[in-house]
């Protein structure tokens, strides 16, 4: 067999024994991509250095011969060209900022503007009359960056006069460059992501390849602590942990480990951050010893946490320290607990170590064994939610919450938004309908935990 590949010159894989379709065809595009990203610099297209937004930026601006900005979807800068100083007010706080002002962007919407970007394959005109003259007395001429349907960005040229065919050809020809352009860096951008993912994907599964992957993330040898991330969806606080097959979650996602990474690597330079499947995953390396590493950890958490507010609304676990693969393995199944008493909405805390959850994680651990062996609720709590189903007496609820009140009537009674005399009642109801003795300290914790574990929540 090696004989006839040498001869033929066709590459031989061996694919492991269960090993799947989908994890080998990552293999080989992440193993061909590695090598042309790696030669990116010496490519070009249309006569410009690959990926190089500024250079492709000065070069709309001569063939417009105006200053120029080159903006994603979201308004922010990825580039501009020189000569911006021939532009105006409003163009000058665009370009220090980054980011199309906040008060620019809502009056773009309000005339409609964007929609009629993006809807258009012409490019669209905004004079300093549309804005009011805050600050611009330039006319804006913007056309759509696309990539078939998609919409990848826009570019913005400050300059006045009639939008003649010369200059909305020219405006066309760039949009077509830049298209390009700004898609060969995302091509770069996911391969180095999906490279990074699948390491890391491999130190927290362990196995064979665990050393040699930690060692080409630069962490050999290290100790580390794992943090997991993931997202906050909807008002009503719950998580969702299989909603990511959705392109527009995928972006968050990603989103949200890039400004990991960017947070942690301001801290630790070596810190390694990635989305793996539908969370993302830090390795923290400890750089001193004697010190807490999990109190390090959780401060630079919840400070990111606070950092990125509403706009990226983040939980964040922390696992203990490894100082090996089998300790990372540890702390990555650890901080997967943690998270899920999170995601699931058992907790308000944003950030979060096995201590702060570990009876709440327990307790979703001993449902799930509950589930998998088919248990179903038997003896003093069945009758009870047979009898409230027959005649809606609120039996069950008034019995947990006076479990959770510790037997103290009148809180439980304030809990329910009754009277303590009315509670005391329906108490002498549960004993005798359920048949249980609440001075009994073990029939109540048998009561308290199958309505944790069993009763439907």
């Amino acid at each position: 067999m090696r004989e006839a590949v040498g001869k033929s010159g066709v590459a031989l894989i061996g694919l492991r024994r269960g090993a799947t379709w989908a994890q080998l065809t990552a293999l080989i595009r992440s193993m061909l991509a590695e090598g042309d990203v790696g030669e990116h610099e010496h490519e070009s297209l249309g006569g410009l250095p690959s990926g190089d937004l500024f250079a492709v930026a000065n070069a709309v601006a001569a063939l417009l011969d105006a200053p120029i900005t080159i903006e994603d979807r979201n308004s922010r800068v990825l580039a501009f060209s020189g000569r911006q100083d021939e532009a105006d007010a409003s163009r000058v706080e665009t370009v220090i900022g980054r980011q199309v002002p906040e008060r620019y962007a809502t009056r773009l919407t309000e005339l409609g503007v964007f929609r009629d970007l993006y809807r258009s394959q012409r490019p669209v005109v905004v004079t300093p009359q549309d804005l009011g003259y805050d600050g611009m007395t330039v006319q804006r001429v913007a056309i759509a960056v696309r990539a078939g349907d998609e919409i990848l960005g826009s570019i913005w040229a400050a300059m006045d006069g009639d939008l003649d065919s010369e200059r909305t050809n020219a405006l066309l020809d760039a949009s077509k460059l830049v298209a390009l352009h700004l898609l060969r860096i995302r091509a770069g951008a996911d391969v180095r992501r999906r490279l990074r993912a699948d390491l890391m994907a491999t130190v927290l599964e362990g196995g064979a390849g665990a050393r040699d992957a930690l060692a080409r993330l630069g962490l050999s040898g290290r100790t580390l602590v794992v943090v997991s991330a993931a997202l906050l969806t909807g008002d009503d606080h719950t998580w969702a942990d299989h909603a990511w097959a959705d392109h527009g979650r995928a972006a968050e996602l990603e989103r949200l480990a890039d400004a990991l990474s960017v947070h942690l690597s301001a801290a630790v330079p070596s810190a390694a951050v990635a989305a793996v499947g539908g969370t993302v995953y830090g390795l923290l390396p400890v750089i001193v010893p004697t010190s807490s590493p999990e109190q390090r950890a959780v401060r630079l958490a919840s400070d990111f946490v606070d950092r990125v507010g509403g706009s990226l609304p983040a939980i964040v676990a922390v696992a203990a320290a490894g100082p090996d693969i089998s300790g990372i393995v540890h702390g990555k199944t650890q901080a997967d607990r943690v998270l899920r008493v999170m995601r699931e909405g058992h907790t308000a805390l944003r950030v979060a170590r096995l201590d702060d959850v570990q009876t709440l994680a327990l307790v979703l651990e001993l449902r799930d064994l509950a589930a998998a062996r088919g248990e179903r609720l038997v003896g003093a709590i069945a009758r009870l939610m047979e009898y409230d189903e027959r005649n809606n007496a609120g039996l069950v609820r008034s019995l947990e919450a006076w479990l959770d009140a510790l037997g103290d009537v009148g809180k439980a009674a304030a809990a329910l938004f009754i009277h303590p005399n009315t509670l005391r009642y329906r108490l002498k109801r549960v004993a005798e309908v359920g048949e249980i003795d609440l001075e009994d300290p073990e029939q109540r914790f048998a009561a308290m935990l199958q309505l944790r574990i069993l009763a439907p929540r």
